[in-house]
């Protein structure tokens, strides 16, 4: 069951929908043997009660400290390591070797900050900017990857890293823009406002409350909604700092 905590976790912290962490989790008790499994899943929380074939009856709660990101390429991996678990039912130990690997598993920085350029510099490009307004959005872009990896193991919560990093780079377009006149600051933080954007988790949240996971997709939709807000209000703050918008 501690397995299965541990699973479900991660599962909802690389930004798995409700659904799928209780169903993952069922299907999993039910392999290793389980007469009956109940797992209630929200954001914040796991509760998961299952009955054994001799009637032994457990309950166990996760409490959810992690804010939840988007991680795909780990998503896949849970996924697989749990239809492994499914099909197979390997030894506990061999699972929790796997899953522990998984999960102290990272990127490489190459392919962070690759990614990042290359969104940021295409989307200012996409939503009208120049070639030299892409090039500036992707050098933020790489400023945003970087401060991603000094804010968030300290931010105490996800509102306050989105609005530093917000402000911090939104003061660092403004000046720019105002020192080099070619520059429109409007286009260089539209393409790198999408680095930001909880795009997948508001998805997520809708999908959540259309299939009938009402409180858990809203809490997840309203937790998405003052995270843009925050990102909004660090780059007014910026603006407003500056003075003005270089254009």
């Amino acid at each position: 069951m501690d397995i299965m905590l541990e699973l479900g976790e991660e599962l909802l912290s690389s930004g798995a929908e409700v659904n799928r962490v209780e169903d993952t989790l069922c299907r999993i008790g039910f392999a290793y043997g389980a007469k009956k499994v109940n797992v209630f899943v929200i954001t914040s929380s796991i509760v998961m009660t299952v009955i054994f074939s001799d009637d032994e009856e457990l309950t166990c709660t996760r409490r959810i400290m992690r804010s939840v990101s988007t991680n795909l390429s780990r998503l896949e991996q849970l996924n697989n390591l749990s239809r492994i678990c499914n099909e197979h039912t390997p030894d506990i130990g061999e699972v929790k070797a796997r899953l522990k690997e998984i999960t102290t598993h990272k990127p490489t920085r190459f392919f962070e900050y690759t990614g990042s350029i290359l969104a940021s510099g295409a989307f200012a490009v996409f939503f009208g900017g120049t070639i030299f307004d892409g090039i500036a959005a992707a050098f933020f872009g790489a400023i945003i990857c970087l401060l991603s990896r000094i804010f968030a193991p300290v931010c105490p919560n996800r509102v306050f890293y989105y609005f530093s990093t917000a402000f911090l780079v939104g003061i660092g377009i403004s000046i720019t823009a105002s020192l080099i006149t070619l520059l429109h600051s409007d286009k260089i933080m539209i393409g790198d406002i999408m680095l930001l954007i909880p795009g997948i988790a508001i998805t997520n949240s809708i999908r959540d409350m259309l299939i009938g996971d009402t409180l858990s997709g809203t809490m997840r939709f309203i937790e998405s909604l003052i995270w843009a807000v925050a990102i909004a209000g660090g780059f007014m703050l910026a603006i407003a700092v500056t003075g003005r918008i270089a254009l």
